[in-house]
């Protein structure tokens, strides 16, 4: 019995493993593979049909039904633009015409995503090796053999399943370095300052705040220095306390186990820092809040986003997107949210998870980001300082 067919149809999956897709769905009879790399520029998703095809009816219908799927799946990962990349391995031809709907690409009016559809014929296997090889820039099929064993196709199965095992583990590994600790420790540190408000006339007291330390442009322009760091640890009613405490539970738990426990207490601190500093030079109002701390968490997120772009599009990144998107428009839309305090603390934080970087990797442009932030923390101070907003 031949395999020959089955055979590069493992062979191309696996293949496309190795240029970086991950398998997203395996049916459950594995004769269909959906493979998606979300940053690939031309082809983010694949998917992958073996099938003997008798007519082009089918061929066609199967057509339709891939292509409003890929379109729910590019809605899912945000994209305007989708391609889809659909190839057919099949031993024979459809014995009636079918021509007109392969090997160019395919659109659905009123449906943005574009598929472009390939029919792998056994009968025809070098020049559909050419066609195949000229789509995708590459040759996935390397010497072909005149027919393969059931042996060979197992034995490739199992490669594939071993590599995407050791993809999956690789990639929790990076959303689990370490247990959160600080996040919890932060999160008593402001409950408790908060009760110390209250005892003391109230958080919603502008005098009451100014005393605890809230950023005030002339007090730090005074030598109060310390209130670039203290507001953080303020908040300005129940309300306020409760919205910035819950958004560093889930923020700083996610940043705490990317980056480690000491990365993530930096990051946070000089996010804060950079978040009152922006502060201090674009508003005059006094203020208080972890907001820019906790954009700094978004920041970090961001960078990580840049290190591992694949990970970051298929899992947390839509979602982080949008929770910045959101929070970005209701900032501009509120007159009393601190817009630049937010601003400043997610560059804050992506400025300090360039220059700590990412536990267990090269230490990539850490010097860069390190002369960057030095250099727009000095210009921002003297700015900050020599022309005073009050």
């Amino acid at each position: 019995m031949s395999y020959h067919t089955d055979y590069l149809y493992w062979k191309f999956i696996h293949s496309m493993i190795v240029d970086g897709y991950r398998i997203m769905h395996l049916a459950e009879d594995q004769q269909e593979v959906w493979l998606e790399n979300i940053v690939h520029k031309q082809f983010p998703l694949i998917r992958v049909k073996r099938k003997d095809i008798d007519w082009s009816n089918w061929l066609r219908s199967d057509m339709k039904q891939t292509i409003l799927q890929a379109d729910k799946i590019r809605k899912m990962y945000f994209r305007n633009k989708f391609q889809v990349l659909n190839i057919y391995f099949t031993s024979l031809p459809p014995v009636d015409s079918y021509e007109p709907y392969v090997n160019r690409p395919v659109q659905i009016e009123n449906v943005k995503t574009k598929m472009y559809s390939i029919l792998f014929d056994g009968s025809h296997l070098q020049d559909s090796v050419q066609f195949v090889t000229k789509i995708i820039g590459k040759n996935s099929f390397g010497q072909i053999k005149e027919d393969y064993s059931d042996y060979e196709v197992d034995a490739l199965k199992s490669l594939i399943a071993q590599e995407t095992m050791a993809a999956e583990k690789r990639e929790k590994q990076l959303f689990n370095r370490t247990k959160p600790f600080f996040t919890y420790f932060l999160l008593v540190a402001i409950t408790f300052v908060f009760i110390l408000l209250e005892m003391n006339g109230g958080s919603t007291n502008p005098y009451v705040l100014l005393y605890f330390g809230a950023k005030y442009n002339p007090a730090i322009l005074d030598g109060e220095w310390w209130r670039f760091f203290t507001p953080m640890f303020l908040h300005i009613g129940f309300l306020h306390l409760f919205m910035n405490g819950l958004s560093l539970y889930y923020l700083g738990t996610a940043v705490e186990s990317i980056f480690g426990r000491l990365r993530f207490l930096i990051i946070y601190l000089f996010s804060g820092f950079f978040g009152t500093l922006a502060s201090f030079i674009f508003s005059s109002h006094l203020s208080a809040g972890a907001s820019g701390a906790i954009f700094g968490l978004f920041g970090a997120l961001l960078y990580f986003g840049i290190e591992h772009k694949h990970t970051f599009f298929r899992t947390i990144g839509p979602n982080i997107l949008a929770l910045i998107g959101v929070n970005v428009i209701i900032g501009f839309a509120v007159p009393s949210i601190d817009i630049s305090g937010h601003m400043g603390g997610m560059i804050g934080g992506f400025l300090a998870a360039g220059v700590l970087g990412l536990p267990d990797t090269k230490k990539r442009y850490r010097m860069y980001y390190l002369l960057l932030t030095v250099v727009i923390t000095a210009i921002a101070l003297y700015y900050g300082y020599h022309f005073p907003n009050i």
